[in-house]
């Protein structure tokens, strides 16, 4: 007679079991689907391996500045390893929260400035590469403000009324260089090719820089001019004939 009741008891507690772990699955269900975070070209904001943005626990760069595009001079921080194009008028200044930093001097990324290796054509590249021209000694807004020092100038590349000054190292031709001689008596000085003196294809020896070729020392045979610089003419001794 009292088993019937106990049994429908016992029902009645799975019942109110299966309700109460029901609610908890509905509740775990709705947290799920809440709208993630957006995420925002903002200082502060993370970055992937593959420049895109992300949550900060996965990011491997931070942007440190917003900028104009181009950025002008002083809106990224100098030590900026990248500089992304993220909407119209817009760039971020990225930097790697771990080595390597482009952005260091030399590096090959980030801004152009004293220290870094240049090509030709104002490109940089980093100095451990090969195929660069020149390294940068300052960057002046024309090549009579050049610092003491300066051998060669480029223009840079966007076109920023700014040219580069370059200093010793590469293929800018210093005092005591040796070069070998020009297809033809009209060439650019960077256009010239930079050889060991014991080259066999050593043609004459650099002497200095001058502003006009009357300046030039009186062992100077024949010398280079230059369109632009600060000491557009570059003085030769000829080694052979």
């Amino acid at each position: 007679m009292d088993t019937v009741p106990k049994l429908a008891a016992a029902g009645v507690a799975v019942a109110a079991v299966m309700v109460a772990l029901g609610g908890a699955v509905i509740a775990g269900s709705g947290e799920a689907t809440q709208p993630r975070p957006v995420l925002r070209w903002t200082p502060g904001a993370c970055v992937t391996g593959e420049l895109a943005l992300t949550a900060c626990n996965g990011g491997d760069s931070e942007v440190v500045a917003m900028a104009s595009d181009p950025p002008a001079p002083g809106e990224c921080p100098v030590d900026t390893d990248e500089v992304l194009r993220v909407g119209a008028g817009r760039t971020a200044c990225v930097r790697n929260f771990l080595e390597p930093h482009p952005g260091a001097p030399g590096g090959g990324g980030g801004l152009l400035r004293p220290g870094d290796c240049v090509t030709l054509d104002g490109r940089e590249r980093a100095c451990a590469r090969p195929g660069w021209y020149g390294r940068a000694l300052a960057l002046a807004g024309e090549p009579a403000a050049c610092p003491d020092g300066t051998l060669d100038t480029l223009d840079t590349l966007d076109g920023d009324s700014q040219v580069i000054c370059l200093g010793r190292g590469g293929q800018v031709l210093d005092r005591g260089a040796c070069v070998a001689e020009p297809a033809t008596d009209v060439i650019a000085r960077s256009a010239v090719t930079r050889v060991p003196c014991d080259s066999p294809h050593a043609w004459a020896r650099v002497l200095s820089f001058e502003v006009t070729p009357a300046r030039c020392p009186p062992s100077s045979r024949r010398y280079l001019r230059a369109d632009e610089g600060n000491r557009p003419v570059t003085c030769l001794y000829v080694l052979s004939q």
